[in-house]
């Protein structure tokens, strides 16, 4: 009896050991995961920084003129989006749209208006906001009033094909949730438009309306905190394997 409990006692303490090798072995594995997800997070934040310099750099860059076709191809977000730009041409404020927008006035519209240029090539131009209860006739007023050419200066925006929050754009009923150059162009029959946009500054516009310079340049940048979070996570899981180790030694 005695030498049975006595094996009995020996296997389950080198099934206890073996367990506890298994979860020490786990701990160990989600040490190196969790160190490798916070340097993730850790070259995250860098590249985040350096790109808010980048775009500060560009949004106070003196304004330069916006891309024309040929270089259209080559425009994208990393390089281009919030540039500093200035464009001339004639509006067509017939083929306007309203794009829903939140601003810090409020509920309303965004007015985007294409402008013609000489060269027969059209760039959407944000002139700005308008409250709800005044986009029906005061949208328009004023710009359309000026007799020639108009120059717009602002900052380049990327087109938005995505729609707004939980909102598809409507274009058979010209209702609009996001900047979709693409779709406004193909709803307003509008050719040889730039695959952008670009959000007016707060050069006032004859009449108040619309509001430009209500650019919001905002970048979520949680990184930091990531990476602590992770990194924590991995001293707590290495403390884990310690207290295993050291109890099998014990």
């Amino acid at each position: 009896m005695t030498k049975d409990r006595s094996a009995e006692e020996t296997r389950t303490s080198v099934s206890s050991s073996r367990s506890r090798l298994v979860f020490a072995g786990l701990m160990m594995f989600l040490v190196v995961v969790f160190i490798s997800l916070g340097t993730w997070q850790v070259q995250r934040l860098f590249w985040k920084l350096d790109l808010l310099e980048r775009v500060e750099t560009r949004v106070h860059a003196q304004a330069v003129p916006a891309p024309s076709r040929s270089e259209w191809a080559g425009v994208g977000a990393a390089n281009d989006e919030y540039r500093h730009v200035t464009v001339k041409g004639f509006f067509e404020h017939d083929k306007s749209v309203l794009v829903q927008a939140v601003t810090e006035r409020g509920a309303g519209f965004w007015v985007l208006t294409p402008m013609r240029l000489d060269d027969a090539t059209t760039i959407l131009i944000n002139r700005g906001f308008v409250p709800a209860d005044r986009s029906a006739r005061d949208a328009r007023l004023g710009s359309e009033l000026a007799a020639g050419p108009v120059s717009a200066t602002g900052l380049l925006r990327i087109s938005e094909p995505a729609g707004g929050f939980l909102r598809s754009n409507d274009p058979a009923n010209d209702r609009w949730f996001s900047r979709d150059v693409a779709a406004i162009a193909a709803s307003k029959g509008l050719t040889d438009v730039a695959p952008y946009f670009v959000d007016a500054d707060a050069t006032p516009n004859p009449g108040g309306l619309p509001i430009g310079g209500l650019t919001v340049i905002a970048f979520r940048n949680s990184h930091l905190v990531y990476a602590l979070t992770w990194y924590s996570l991995a001293i707590m899981s290495a403390v884990a394997v310690w207290f295993i180790l050291r109890r099998r030694a014990g």
